[in-house]
C-alpha cells in the first residue's frame, strides 16, 4: 500500500511518512540436485500470463477449523482442503498465504485446484491455512511477533490432528477399496500407514510466509520434503523503507501501539488499511503487477477482510516490523544457506516486484541452499494474479523432485 501521513506522538515528537512506502504485500532425505535458474516468460504458450483470479472459481473439497492453543487462547485456524478423488496413497502439501493486512487462503485457491487435477505419478493432496489473526481465522488481542507466527507453523505441522498431514475422507476411500477388492491385511496396513506418513509434507510459502518456514526447518522444528518459498520476503513495510535503527524502533514501536489502542487505534487503521480506495491502491501498485487484473470483487473481498474483529492486531505487528523472520539481507541469505544439501527448495521471484523487495528476492538468485530459481509475471501476489503461470512452476518442481525420470 502506498500512502503518506503524519503521525504525531507528542508535541516533542512526530513520525512522518512523507514518501511512498511499497508494503511487501499482506510479504530427510539428501538431494544432489544442481541449483538452476530459469526465467518464465509472460508470453508463454497457453497465454498463463493473462490468467487472473477472477477468471475462474474453485471450490475447496472440504473446509474446516483447528484448533490451535497458544498460552491462554484456543485459536480457530480456518482451513480448506483440496484433493482428487483417487484411491492411490497422497503426498501432502501444506500452502500459507503471505502475511499481509488482506491475507487470506483465498490466494492460493486456484493454485491448489491446478495441481491437485493434475495426473501424474504422484498424487497431490493440498491444504491451505489461514494464519491467526489474518483471514477466516480467529483474531484475538495478542503479542504478535516472528516467534509466535513461527511457533504456529512448527504446532500445526507437528500436531496428531495436523489437518495438511492426515485425511480421514482419504482413508475411509481407501479402506472401502481395499475391501472390496479383498487384498491382504499385511499390504492394506501399509497402505494406511502411507496415507498417515507426515514425513511426506511439502510446504508452499508466499512473502514473510516462506521464510518463516524456511527459519523453522532451518532449526530443525519442522521437517518437510521441500519447500517452495513464493516472492519471499523478509522485511515488514516500514522497516525495508526506513531501516531499523533505534531512532526508527522507537518510532515503529509508538505507531504500533497506537493502532492497538481502542478508538483511536480503529480511526488510524481505517484511514491507512480499512477503506476501498487504500486497497485498489494497495493492489494496483505493487500487490499486483497489472493494474487490470485488480477488480471490484478482489477489492470488496479484501475490505471485508480488515472489517473482521479484531483486524487491526497483525498488520500493525507487520507493518512496524515485529513479524520480520530476519533483521539483515546477511540473515536472510544464511537461513537458506543452512538448508544446503537437506532438501530441495525453489524460489519463485517475479519480474514486476518493489524495486526493494525484488533486489531481496534476487539476492537469492544461485544463493546456497537455493535448488532452483524461476522468474514469473506478477508482483507480490503471483499465486493469486498469474496462478497457471506459478502451477506450472510449482508442478514441474514437484515432478523433478518425487518423480523421476525411470
Amino acid at each position: 500500500m502506498a500512502f503518506s501521513a503524519t503521525f504525531s506522538i507528542s508535541s516533542s515528537s512526530s513520525f512522518t511518512l512523507s514518501r511512498k512506502i511499497y508494503r511487501p504485500f499482506l510479504s530427510q532425505n539428501v538431494h544432489s540436485l544442481k541449483p538452476t535458474s530459469l526465467k518464465a516468460s509472460s508470453s508463454t504458450s497457453g497465454d498463463y500470463s493473462t490468467a487472473s483470479v477472477v477468471e475462474k472459481q474453485s471450490t475447496p473439497s472440504k473446509t474446516g477449523n483447528w484448533q490451535w492453543k497458544f498460552k491462554e487462547n484456543s485459536i480457530n485456524i480456518y482451513y480448506e482442503k483440496h484433493e482428487r478423488e483417487s484411491p492411490d496413497p497422497s503426498k501432502n502439501i501444506l500452502m500459507i498465504p503471505t502475511i499481509s493486512d488482506v491475507s487470506t487462503v483465498e490466494e492460493w485457491r486456484l493454485v491448489a485446484q491446478d495441481i491437485v487435477q493434475r495426473v501424474g505419478k504422484v498424487n497431490w493432496r493440498a491444504t491451505i491455512v489461514d494464519w491467526p489473526g489474518l483471514g477466516y481465522s480467529d483474531r484475538p488481542k495478542m503479542d504478535y511477533n516472528a516467534d509466535v507466527m513461527e511457533k504456529f507453523v512448527v504446532d500445526l505441522i507437528n500436531a496428531p490432528d495436523s489437518p495438511p498431514c492426515f485425511s480421514m475422507t482419504h482413508v475411509l476411500t481407501s479402506v472401502f477399496f481395499w475391501t472390496l477388492h479383498e487384498v491382504p491385511k499385511h499390504i492394506f496396513l501399509i497402505t494406511i500407514l502411507m496415507f498417515m506418513d507426515e514425513s511426506d509434507l511439502v510446504i508452499f510459502g508466499g512473502g514473510h510466509a516462506a521464510t518463516l518456514t524456511v527459519r523453522a526447518a532451518k532449526k530443525n522444528l519442522v521437517k518437510p520434503t521441500a519447500i517452495a518459498a513464493v516472492a519471499p520476503t523478509w522485511a515488514g513495510p516500514l522497516p525495508i523503507v526506513f531501516g531499523r535503527d533505534s531512532s526508527m524502533e522507537t518510532r515503529y514501536g509508538l505507531l504500533r501501539g497506537t493502532l492497538r489502542a481502542p478508538g483511536v487505534g480503529w480511526m488510524m487503521y481505517n484511514m491507512l488499511v480499512s477503506n476501498e480506495k487504500a486497497i485498489q491502491s494497495q493492489y494496483k501498485s505493487h500487490v499486483y503487477s497489472n493494474p487490470d487484473n485488480v477488480t471490484p470483487g478482489i477489492v470488496e473481498s479484501r475490505y471485508a477482510l480488515t472489517k473482521r474483529k479484531g483486524a487491526r492486531y497483525v498488520p500493525a505487528a507487520f507493518l512496524t516490523g515485529l513479524l520480520d523472520p530476519v533483521n539483515s539481507r546477511e540473515e536472510f541469505l544464511q537461513l537458506f544457506a543452512d538448508l544446503e544439501g537437506k532438501l530441495p527448495l525453489l524460489v519463485v521471484s517475479t519480474e514486476g516486484s518493489p524495486r526493494r523487495s525484488k533486489a531481496e528476492m534476487e539476492a537469492l538468485k544461485g544463493a546456497k541452499g537455493v535448488t532452483k530459481f524461476v522468474e514469473v509475471p506478477g508482483a507480490l501476489l503471483p499465486q493469486e494474479e498469474y496462478p497457471a503461470m506459478v502451477a506450472q512452476e510449482l508442478y514441474q518442481f514437484l515432478q523433478q523432485t518425487f518423480e523421476p525420470s525411470d
